[in-house]
């Protein structure tokens, strides 16, 4: 069934014409070019700043002009996963979709309704004809995912607006009123190449199957990282077997957690079968600490083409202890709010090939002073282990607010349209509203959307009823938006 069927046809029409357009992070001059034909087709006014955020606004109707103007938010950029068997290019093609059960997906990659649902929602109410609402101001930025840029370069003159109202929350019972702010850590390095000594045999090790998922939303999940396990079956194999490693590569993204690693090494013919042996035993025992979380892990070993070149020694020694030694996952739990994560990281992605090692970490917390702590202390280890550090991104938290309007108006009419409470709560995923924050301190902001799983992940989903849910609460909050 064509998602363009379902209710409401107008966000899902405008979703599926969003996802025909390809959109990943950094490379989003096309959904720019669409979004700023959609609105001068509508006869609104329509800008692109200097950085390619769009602006588009659009007059009260009839009997709201007297009410506050309210911004409405979402960005244009999406994650692209995918997994190993499907043969996709994010940067020519639109996402495929296909409806199972009351869930939305794409097939085999991410969806895209982190945060096109929230695009879609506001290219609804922009082209509708008899949604009422008050003076809008609608922003859509640019490279949310992956260094908020489009909400850091945004102009403090831009927007004139008392309220922002985020799309960008993943659960439709839930009201977001603060975020964790964020920081990317990098590592560099280059090492010797040497050749392959005589009377070798070359594998290649894969570890896939893995759910990954957002590193903020999903890090307390105790999902597995796929550069963590591998590093384990380096570390335990270059000790016991004189492994070389030829090439590694784990993870992609900063702001997902790695799905998949590989990695090409040598084993000396001489420890070759006791290595297979022992590799089927830590491969067993892995499987088994993961058999509830991760039950589609998989980790192969294959006999594979003989490298020309290995890492020299002690460059290796250096990046499994480095590896080993990095924190990743949970650092510390929020003190004032149950079960909330105060500070994490994210051992993003791992790369060795040619010479040069690169190892990127993406570092949340509430906390400026917490954010910084874990920062220093994976700095420390990765110029202990040699490497050159990096550290750029950092984008502020949001801080939690309680005393606001616009959340009396959003729990208010959450009771009364669902006869029961809406769930107010502080995220440990990077919201734009921090940032925004910035910019305009005095502006209002709140962050609501509807039930989406396995964001960042080709598992991603977007709940059919949840929408429609979300899309009729949406609806009235604009009409219940206070007087100036």
């Amino acid at each position: 069934m064509d998602i363009r069927t379902k209710e409401p046809k107008a966000l899902w029409n405008h979703f599926a014409d969003l996802n025909a357009v390809p959109r990943p992070s950094k490379k989003e001059e096309r959904v720019v070019a669409f979004m700023e034909a959609f609105g001068k087709d509508l006869g609104l006014e329509t800008t692109v700043d200097q950085v390619m955020n769009v602006l588009i606004k659009k007059p009260a109707t009839p009997g709201m002009e007297d009410r506050k103007k309210v911004v409405l938010q979402s960005h244009l950029d999406m994650v692209h996963q995918k997994n190993d068997d499907t043969v996709f290019d994010f940067e020519t093609q639109g996402i495929e979709m296909e409806i199972k059960e009351d869930w939305l997906y794409a097939k085999g990659t991410t969806l895209g309704a982190d945060n096109g649902i929230g695009v879609a929602a506001i290219m609804a109410v922009l082209s509708s004809k008899d949604i009422p609402h008050p003076a809008i101001e609608a922003l859509f930025t640019i490279d949310e995912e992956t260094g908020m840029t489009g909400a850091m370069e945004l102009q403090p003159n831009v927007l004139s607006g008392d309220i922002l109202l985020n799309l960008d929350t993943e659960d439709d019972d839930e009201i977001a009123i603060g975020c964790a702010g964020g920081v990317d850590i990098t590592g560099a390095s280059d090492y010797e190449q040497i050749e392959v000594p005589s009377e070798c045999t070359a594998y290649t090790i894969s570890v896939n199957g893995l759910q990954g998922g957002h590193s903020g939303m999903d890090i307390h999940k105790g999902f597995g990282n796929a550069n963590k396990i591998m590093n384990r079956i380096l570390f335990d194999t270059y000790q016991n077997f004189e492994l070389s490693i030829a090439a590694l590569s784990g993870g992609t993204l900063r702001n997902a957690i790695p799905r998949e690693s590989t990695a090409t090494v040598v084993i000396p013919n001489v420890f070759a079968e006791a290595f297979e042996y022992e590799f089927q035993l830590k491969v067993h025992t892995i499987l088994n600490e993961y058999r509830i979380q991760e039950t589609a892990l998989n980790i192969s070993l294959k006999k594979t083409e003989m490298p020309q070149h290995i890492m020299e020694v002690n460059a290796q020694k250096q990046l499994v202890r480095t590896l080993y030694a990095l924190h990743n996952g949970v650092y510390t739990m929020n003190a004032s709010i149950p079960e909330l994560v105060e500070t994490s990281n994210n051992l993003a992605s791992v790369r060795v090939a040619v010479g040069t090692i690169e190892i990127a970490c993406l570092t949340r917390s509430f906390s400026e002073s917490g954010k910084m702590d874990l920062c220093n202390s994976l700095r420390s280890v990765l110029e202990l282990g040699g490497y050159d550090v990096d550290i750029s991104g950092d984008y502020p938290g949001w801080e939690p607010n309680t005393g606001t309007e616009i959340l009396t108006v959003l729990k208010d009419t959450y009771e009364r349209m669902f006869s029961e409470s809406p769930r107010v709560i502080a995220c440990h995923a990077g919201l734009e509203c921090g940032i925004l924050g910035t910019h305009y301190p005095a502006m209002e902001m709140i962050s609501f959307g509807p039930t989406i799983r396995g964001a960042h992940s080709p598992e991603e989903r977007v709940n059919i009823p949840s929408t429609q849910k979300f899309w009729a609460y949406f609806q009235e909050i604009l009409q219940q938006i206070p007087v100036r």
